[in-house]
């Protein structure tokens, strides 16, 4: 892909060597460097460096915000967009649901964390369309591969750390460093002070938290009808409504609520009046139908299935789940146990299987799980929403993970269309 910038010696820059020709620049970075003689072959106009190209793109012009950690980076990321676009400021967001910049669909899903040169050109995309703030979120994966080269934070966030990614990390241990190597600079943080796993340089470090004290502490949290709770911060006593579930959700927004707070230096009791507007993200506890009650969530790690089936705990629940084809084997068994503990029946169905054997996938899940009384396997993932729906009684809860707002199955290298919320909507006939 190539990016016109004008009034420059070059017309346009690239990361990718194949493109570059007289008239093109090419962008080297970490990621591309392997290939830069191919880039001079190719009659490139010239080689720049990440760092140079900075100020072209006006990434020192906007405040750059990074959320990293294994859950809670979208629903963070999505909170403090929010909070910051009805708080009167021009705001993008980039992440695992697209390019969105104030309150528009600029792009459509993407990776996590796309490559350097287009995040550059989302950043200019950004300042173009006058933005103070640009808020992306940062994989592991990103982290690793450096795809975030050359971009000066103005604030860091640390969600959570728990087991992910371990097809490309290998250990959990790994895992971990890659996480926390992204607060070991001087420049300003936010750190989920009840993750133990957390390491961080201390220098312009703030905290949030729960459980233990922090720079902003929940004093007192309530989980009828949504959530609500009291903030404390130093001597400022500040309360918030919200019509987000789930005990996980209160970390969210204590998050985004303390980044805002420290982005924009507004009295917290401004920010906590807006946070009431946020209505959550799609296929992130998502209630695709009150009566019969079926949730819809993204939840793909053991962690993240504990925590949605936990802020649900006070129901009985039919949990319908599988586990992604070639990704991280050893989270299979984990995920398998966490929905015998916590629902009352479960469905073990496919998910994304890529190029492994959905029975395969099954076993592993399987080989978790002691009391098999409960469980159901039904590979045809539409027929085993159905049958979910067919022994569902009246106080009973359906919840079906992993797969959120994907509109797609991924079967081999194929993605096939398959929305579990239109499926849910199709069987009842809500359309």
């Amino acid at each position: 892909m190539k990016i016109a910038l004008p009034d420059r010696e070059f017309k346009y820059v690239t990361e990718n060597s194949q493109e570059c020709d007289n008239e093109t620049a090419f962008v080297l970075t970490t990621q591309n460097e392997k290939y830069l003689q191919n880039a001079k072959d190719n009659g490139a106009h010239s080689i720049i460096k990440v760092e140079e190209i900075a100020e072209l793109f006006g990434v020192n012009d906007i405040k750059i915000v990074g959320i990293t950690g294994t859950n809670g980076k979208t629903t963070t990321a999505s909170a403090l967009y929010s909070f910051l676009l009805d708080l009167g400021y021009k705001v993008a967001m980039q992440g695992t649901r697209g390019l969105f910049i104030n309150d528009e669909v600029i792009e459509g899903k993407t990776l996590t964390t796309p490559s350097v040169l287009n995040t550059y050109r989302h950043i200019y995309t950004a300042r173009e369309m006058g933005c103070d703030f640009f808020i992306m979120e940062v994989s592991s994966h990103a982290i690793v591969q450096k795809r975030i080269e050359g971009l000066p934070f103005e604030l860091k966030i640390l969600t959570n750390i728990t087991q992910d990614h371990l097809d490309y990390h290998k250990t959990l241990e790994e895992y971990i460093a890659v996480k926390n190597s992204f607060f070991q600079d001087e420049g300003k943080k936010l750190i989920n002070k009840d993750e133990e796993k957390a390491k961080f340089n201390f220098k312009n470090t703030y905290t949030y938290g729960i459980e233990n004290p922090a720079t902003y502490k929940l004093m007192a949290y309530s989980l009828n009808d949504g959530s609500s709770g009291i903030i404390q911060h130093f001597q400022e006593i500040v309360p918030f409504t919200a019509s987000l579930h789930g005990f996980f959700n209160l970390y969210n927004l204590m998050a985004a609520i303390s980044a805002a707070h420290l982005l924009t230096g507004k009295k917290l009791e401004e920010i906590a009046e807006v946070v009431d507007n946020f209505a959550g993200v799609s296929g992130r506890m998502e209630q695709v139908s009150e009566l019969p009650n079926v949730i819809v969530d993204f939840a793909h790690t053991p962690d993240g299935m504990a925590q949605v089936l936990n802020a649900l705990k006070e129901k009985e629940l039919i949990v319908v789940f599988g586990a992604g084809g070639d990704r991280d084997k050893s989270k299979r068994p984990l995920m398998g146990r966490v929905a015998t503990n916590l629902g009352k029946k479960v469905i073990i169905t496919s998910d994304n299987p890529r190029f492994e054997e959905p029975e395969a996938i099954v076993d592993d899940i399987l080989s978790g799980i002691e009391d098999k009384s409960n469980v159901t396997v039904e590979l045809n993932r539409k027929k085993a929403i159905e049958l979910a729906l067919d022994m569902q009684e009246e106080d009973e809860v359906v919840v079906i993970l992993g797969k959120g707002d994907e509109t797609y199955q991924i079967i081999y290298d194929q993605k096939l269309p398959f929305d579990d919320r239109e499926v849910v909507r199709e069987l009842l006939n809500l359309k």
